[in-house]
């Protein structure tokens, strides 16, 4: 299973590199966008969640860093007034473009 990273700018201006399990976070979030905290929050739980449901579907257990990252973002967002921007720096590795993929 594809493991990756993405990378966001709160409010206040601190980075912070977050763990997936899987490249579903790129369902659920886009490079450069900027979303609400609430929004943010709201999207990079919920792909994290599925996340942990693919490796306990594959594995038979629960991914323990997809819910460190999970709860990492909460902690950090509860820091932030609910409609402030939250900004997507990065994402490893990328979505392919079509022409990688033809």
């Amino acid at each position: 299973m594809p493991e990756m990273t993405f990378t966001v700018r709160w409010p206040d201006g601190q980075v912070q590199q977050c763990y997936s399990p899987s490249l579903v976070m790129h369902d659920h979030l886009v490079v450069g966008q900027q979303y609400t905290v609430d929004e943010f929050t709201s999207r990079a739980t919920t792909a994290l969640g599925e996340a942990a449901d693919r490796v306990r579907a594959k594995f038979g257990f629960a991914c323990t860093s997809a819910a460190a990252s999970a709860d990492d973002i909460i902690r950090t967002a509860q820091r932030h007034d609910s409609g402030a921007s939250v900004e997507v720096v990065r994402m490893y590795p990328p979505l392919p473009t079509p022409l990688e993929t033809s």
